[in-house]
């Protein structure tokens, strides 16, 4: 199995920093987060393109995955999203997701991962039904640009947005018929909805690229070092292993701002002794 460390732990170091550090720990790939401080495209110049990609070299690191779901240089960790009810800030959603799919294709990166449309907010009375409507014109809008450049766009399902379980997710995607449209698989993010990430892995196989890993407690949806919560990741490795999947499993503890380091260190140890 291959595993790498998402960026955005360490959002109080810079990106080549952040690139180091996670080289240093062990890991083989990392997930780059595109957002304020680290790759947000609009602020990405060509000289800190060239210096990632020497960076990324000079230490090893594949890119597991863009994290293209925050957007913090606009708004917030959601929005602004897929299914505002203002069209500006739609395309606000829509111009940042395509400038990650051309960032992904000049550093040589598989995959981004977005957010499933965005919180359904009771404020904006906007229905369900038009909120998905909003989401599928979105990806409409992004996916001949991922076509064109054959990068994967990767829908994350989440507790409390627009499509939080399988059951939706592939309902949603009855609309599509793109091999670049598939499915960031978090297993934290399944396990707080009640369903159980070892079976769905099968369920789902034809559509995963990615994995997102951290582990839960009780099925409350805080991402906590592997190992501290309830999940049991023998049982969800030995169902990647049963597909036969040969991407990246991403470790993603952007709660543990404080001490990345050692949440990046104590999770490797960790996945080390369950991988053999």
């Amino acid at each position: 199995m291959k595993f790498a460390f998402s960026s955005n732990a360490f959002t109080n170091y810079s990106l080549i920093d952040s690139t180091k550090l996670i080289s240093q720990v062990g890991y083989t790939g990392i997930e780059i987060m595109c957002d304020v401080p680290h790759a947000y495209p609009a602020n990405f110049t060509d000289k800190m393109l060239q210096e990632l990609k020497s960076m990324l070299e000079e230490n090893k690191l594949e890119i597991s995955n863009l994290n293209a779901f925050t957007l913090f240089a606009l708004g917030d960790t959601y929005h602004p999203s897929w299914i505002e009810k203002n069209q500006d800030k739609r395309e606000q959603r829509i111009n940042h997701t395509i400038d990650c799919i051309n960032l992904a294709y000049q550093l040589g990166a598989k995959n981004i991962s977005v957010e499933p449309g965005g919180p359904l907010l009771p404020s904006e009375n906007l229905s369900k039904e038009k909120a998905l409507q909003f989401f599928r014109q979105g990806i409409e809008s992004v996916l001949p640009v991922a076509e064109k450049k054959q990068i994967k766009i990767l829908i994350e399902p989440e507790p409390g947005l627009l499509i939080e379980n399988s059951r939706q997710f592939l309902e949603f995607m009855k609309n599509f018929d793109s091999k670049y449209l598939r499915l960031n698989f978090d297993i934290g993010h399944f396990y707080c909805v009640n369903e159980d990430p070892s079976t769905l892995i099968s369920d789902l196989r034809e559509y995963i690229e990615h994995f997102h890993m951290a582990d839960i407690k009780d099925r409350v949806h805080y991402h906590l070092i592997p190992g501290l919560g309830t999940i049991d990741f023998k049982q969800v490795f030995k169902a990647i292993k049963d597909i036969s999947f040969d991407g990246y499993i991403t470790v993603e503890l952007y709660p543990y701002k404080d001490k990345p380091l050692e949440a990046a260190t104590t999770s490797f140890n960790y996945l080390q002794n369950l991988d053999h």
